[in-house]
């Protein structure tokens, strides 16, 4: 086990045993957390929360998406947390588990927001599958994955908008089929060997850290920031749900204890078009976009129904797009 070929091995600051933290705070549990995919733009905001409630964090990342950048504030904050440079389908994971013993497994290195290729889709299930079995050999109490909601429900007819989760389309790629996939793994493993586990249909997240290839806010926010015109893909009528980072990681905490063996939507219900989108970033600017063709894959509206999160979760996104695009807008 001590084989394990970490790029590094934090302790931040002066460590204390959960059980020494929790008699400090009377009535709280803490928590044992591996974060699959930790240094990537969702996870390392999932990891800075859980730092800041005082459970203890391993984060596994590849680097492939991730960047260690991205957890500069985490190394910062004095708490329990170590980072290993491991791919998950590795014998290296199950060893790390086996010796770590965490609670939950948060999975996100499974399906980015922007895994339009089949390659990337088809090395997500492996991934999942590593967590599910690491879960089962040794006791991991749940695991909760996040994929993109889109991939799960593709374009739905206009009434259905916002999409419930009990919403059934035919998959038209291989990520569809995918994210299916997935999720039927997940209800393999709960009935079959008790791994239970929530997954989250995720919208289209925004926020800090996000790269300019994996979505449409942080492409205008870099387009802005260099003045350079955006790309439209199509007429820019097309409508996304917008969903703050900071919101998305409530969710994934509260799914930690929270919606057993349930797939919930993480999205607002709130179309906005990607043309209103660039109106309101580009406030003040001159700058036009160009106008190209549609892409084939791309939905032209598409809401997620947040009901369920509100009834199994108690959450509800607390951050309006214009309070979130603020934390995006390049400084002119």
């Amino acid at each position: 086990m001590e084989k394990l070929h970490h790029w590094c091995r934090w302790r931040c600051g002066t460590r204390r045993s959960i059980e020494q933290r929790e008699a400090a705070q009377p009535g709280r549990r803490l928590v044992r957390f591996l974060v699959c995919g930790g240094a990537g733009f969702i996870g390392s905001h999932v990891v800075d929360r859980l730092l800041s409630e005082g459970h203890a964090v391993e984060v596994v990342d590849n680097l492939s998406t991730g960047s260690f950048s991205n957890l500069h504030q985490a190394r910062l904050s004095g708490g329990d947390l170590k980072i290993h440079n491991i791919d998950v389908t590795t014998p290296e994971f199950l060893d790390l588990v086996s010796l770590r013993r965490p609670d939950v497994i948060l999975q996100l290195t499974a399906l980015s927001p922007s895994a339009a290729h089949s390659t990337l889709a088809l090395s997500s299930a492996p991934a999942v599958v590593a967590a599910l079995e690491a879960a089962r050999l040794f006791g991991v109490k749940k695991v909760v994955l996040g994929v993109p909601a889109h991939l799960l429900y593709g374009e739905v007819p206009v009434r259905e908008i916002p999409i419930k989760e009990g919403r059934v389309s035919e998959p038209i790629s291989v990520p569809h089929v995918i994210t299916r996939t997935l999720l039927q793994l997940l209800a393999v493993y709960r009935e079959v060997h008790a791994v239970e586990y929530t997954a989250l249909a995720i919208a289209n997240v925004y926020g800090p850290r996000q790269r300019a290839e994996d979505g449409v806010v942080a492409a205008f926010a870099t387009a802005l920031a260099n003045n350079e015109a955006p790309e439209f893909f199509g007429s820019g009528k097309q409508t996304r749900d917008f969903v703050f980072v900071e919101d998305v990681v409530d969710a994934y905490v509260k799914a930690a204890t929270k919606g057993d063996g349930l797939v919930i939507n993480i999205g607002t219900g709130v179309q906005t078009s990607v043309a209103a989108l660039w109106k309101e970033m580009s406030a003040g600017s001159t700058l036009q976009p160009v106008v190209g063709k549609q892409r084939p894959s791309d939905i032209t509206r598409f809401a997620v129904s947040p009901v369920r999160a509100r009834i199994q979760l108690a959450w509800a996104p607390f951050t309006s797009l214009a309070e979130g695009l603020a934390t995006v807008a390049p400084q002119r």
